[in-house]
């Protein structure tokens, strides 16, 4: 009579590092470990199992069809082990291990960083991975934890999400460049400046299209898939650029053109597979930023936006 597999929940954590990450080596410094220890646990957890979990080639480790199977069985055991932690042990203490959060450029680096000492403070326990090259990051390749978006999550499915808060986008110039440039009175004036702007085959999301929504005749002089390159070449004169308020009214050297008449509004999500989202390490981090969010809602929305919007509607608000 042949004896049952017998694997460990240490197999278990190694196999989903490797499964989410897709490399030894990234697994490895996840974990704390070494690169032939990480290969040596995956070795023996498929010979335990008599299957193959995994292709090997050289741009890493690529699931087989029964290891995606095996990914929704060892998660959720997984959820119930840190379930399990965090009942036995206090509030702080099971708020332990890595999360990697995905997000925009410009939420995280003009947003999230800022509140990174708080959020330090609070989860001491916590190990955080910021990625900010959201073109290439997927929920469901498990290469992120959690993802900040700016389009709303379509079809359901597996994925929890959670609108975070709304944002503002004007137009901005910088004060010098203003000073020497033809007066812009109206939305056709607008024809006669160069514009700086998203690489329209770049743009990752339709929430960053918005070129269109102030006029449909605007064609950038210069584009960048960065928001920061974008923000520096308006500081320094290039010309006119779309930006979010809660960022670009930092720099008193640039100036609102056309305020009252357009005034484009977006939103952040908050996403995540379902079955991480009461995962301790993932839902911290989820708490955290709408506590974090609605703590500064002001940076968000512009002061002289109200409940019935801008003074004057924007054909992108209508």
């Amino acid at each position: 009579m042949n004896n049952p597999p017998q694997f460990t929940w240490d197999d278990l954590q190694f196999f989903l590092a490797v499964a989410r990450t897709g490399q030894l080596s990234t697994a490895a410094r996840q974990l704390r470990s070494s690169h032939a220890t990480v290969s040596r646990r995956i070795d023996r957890l498929e010979f335990t199992l008599k299957v193959k979990l995994f292709e090997r080639n050289p741009r890493g480790y690529v699931l087989t069809a029964m290891g995606t199977r095996f990914v929704e069985t060892a998660e959720r055991m997984e959820q119930e082990t840190e379930r399990l932690r965090a009942d036995l042990a206090d509030g702080s203490m099971a708020q332990r291990g890595l999360v990697r959060l995905s997000a925009p450029e410009g939420f995280a680096n003009f947003f999230f960083a800022t509140v990174l000492p708080q959020f330090a403070a609070q989860h001491p326990h916590l190990a955080l991975e910021l990625v900010t090259i959201q073109q290439i990051m997927s929920l469901s390749r498990k290469e992120a934890d959690l993802s900040v978006v700016l389009d709303e999550p379509k079809g359901g499915g597996p994925y929890f999400a959670e609108k975070l808060t709304d944002y503002h986008l004007q137009i901005y110039g910088s004060r010098d460049y203003l000073a020497k440039a033809p007066a812009i009175t109206c939305r056709e004036d607008l024809l006669e400046h160069p514009f700086v702007s998203y690489i329209e085959e770049m743009i990752f999301a339709p929430g960053l299209d918005y070129l269109g929504d102030v006029h449909p005749r605007i064609k950038p002089q210069f584009q960048s898939s960065s928001i920061f390159a974008q923000l520096t070449a308006t500081r320094n004169g290039l010309g006119l650029c779309i930006l979010p308020y809660f960022f670009a009214s930092r720099y008193p050297e640039l100036v609102r053109v056309l305020p009252e008449e357009i005034d484009l509004k977006r939103h952040y999500w908050i996403t995540c597979h379902r079955d991480l989202k009461q995962a301790p390490r993932v839902r911290a981090v989820i708490d955290f930023l709408r506590e974090a969010v609605r703590g500064e809602d002001a940076r968000f929305v512009p002061p002289y936006v109200t409940a019935a919007g801008p003074a004057r509607r924007t054909r992108a608000d209508v």
